[in-house]
């Protein structure tokens, strides 16, 4: 009669136990970061204004201004470049 190896769980069980040894270190090392909030300064197009106008006084000395014209155009979902005097816009800040 041949004696049949009885099956455990313990090799199983050391590796389960080995890989969490390996992973909870990095898992627990990671940060999460929330978005910050996005502050808008809302504008009123006036007769004259166009968006590199509006644009261009609500850049930075140091910024870009086509970059202010996309993010306006972005968070008004504008498709064209013309303005309506008496329209609200939202800039960013």
């Amino acid at each position: 009669m041949v004696k049949r190896k009885k099956f455990t769980l313990m090799p199983a069980i050391t590796l389960a136990a080995l890989s969490l040894m390996v992973a909870l270190p990095t898992l627990s090392n990671m940060h999460l970061y929330a978005a910050t909030a996005q502050h808008y300064k809302v504008v009123t197009v006036q007769p004259g204004d166009t968006l590199w106008s509006i644009a261009a006084s609500n850049t930075t000395s140091s910024g870009d201004v086509q970059e202010t014209i996309d993010r306006i155009s972005d968070a008004n979902h504008l498709h064209a470049t013309s303005l309506e005097p008496g329209q609200r816009l939202r800039v960013p800040q």
